[in-house]
């Protein structure tokens, strides 16, 4: 599918998206690393396709000779430039969609010199044929695609006071008020990229890509209250940056683009679940100032390898 929410954003929303949406444990970072060199694989270049505004960029980097992030948003792209803190040559940040992976640069991909491919997040705004068949062409025999997404989201009732509660206004957010501004990218993620198309099952399909080493781990798939903090799968929010990061959310962009005069008031959809929120936890005893949700999110990681 075409993503237009995030390919409109300007920098100033690229940067308000950076600072609400949490970046992801060191650990899943180290497990992709992990895999990517067991399985033969070299720390020359990676290039981050729809990085966003650079986080897992900039945390993937330290491990690589050379990095890229790539992304069709150039006010997106402005903000990752923005946040490099100091002037580097190894690190650099492109304007290109996922299907082109710097084939329109000024300075384009080569052929077989990419080590490593990654999307965190990302893959389900993808045109995954166009991907794949341009992943092919840049990667190195050998090379590896990592697909990830941070997905899901629930209360721990046992650490949230009125968890049940707060997970029912939750579910009904979900379900009720941005749900009519989902599209096929968001229940991509919500199925932990069950159905993300894989390059074998193109029509053709890209035979470059070995699916003897596809490589499927999910993280916390049931959202069972055992998620691990080193992981990234549990976290502890006071509820402002709770409604920060649920901003990030593409279907809350849709709902504010749709109802211009309400958005970032009270009115607000984000807003209004948030006092909402807040409310419930005031009526079990939690004082003003002192408003944690405590939560668990589930993490898909796809890996698989170009042939060599």
């Amino acid at each position: 599918m075409r993503e237009e929410t995030f390919r409109s954003y300007t920098q100033a929303q690229g940067e308000s998206y950076a600072t609400g949406r949490p970046g992801y444990s060191p650990k899943l970072f180290q497990t992709i690393i992990d895999h990517h060199v067991a399985t033969g694989g070299e720390l020359g270049l990676v290039v981050d396709v729809g990085c966003g505004t650079g986080q897992a960029t900039q945390s993937l980097a330290p491990f690589f000779a050379q990095s890229i992030g790539l992304d069709q948003s150039e006010g997106m792209i402005n903000s990752a430039r923005a946040s490099i803190k100091s002037p580097t040559t190894s690190l650099r940040f492109e304007v290109s969609a996922a299907e082109l992976l710097g084939a329109d640069l000024e300075s384009p991909i080569a052929e077989n010199s990419v080590d490593l491919l990654t999307a965190a997040t990302a893959a389900h705004w993808f045109d995954m044929g166009g991907f794949w068949r341009r992943a092919a062409r840049v990667l190195k025999p050998g090379g590896t695609v990592a697909l990830w997404a941070r997905t899901r989201a629930s209360v721990n009732p046992v650490l949230t006071p009125n968890g049940a509660a707060i997970q029912t206004e939750m579910d009904k957010f979900i379900r009720e008020e941005i749900g009519p501004y989902a599209v096929v990218g968001n229940s991509l993620t919500r199925n932990l990229y069950i159905d993300l198309p894989l390059p074998w099952a193109l029509g053709p399909p890209a035979t470059e890509f070995d699916n003897e080493t596809f490589y499927r781990k999910e993280w916390n798939k049931e959202l069972d209250g055992l998620g691990s903090d080193d992981m990234g799968t549990s976290m502890t929010l006071s509820t402002k940056e709770f409604e920060m990061a649920t901003a990030t959310s593409s279907s809350v962009t849709r709902w504010r683009e749709a109802h211009p005069e309400e958005a970032g008031t009270e009115e607000d959809v984000v807003r209004r679940m948030t006092r909402r929120i807040e409310g419930l936890l005031h009526e079990a005893g939690v004082k003003p100032g002192e408003e944690f949700i405590h939560g668990e999110v589930a993490i898909i990681l796809l890996m698989v390898k170009k042939r060599s």
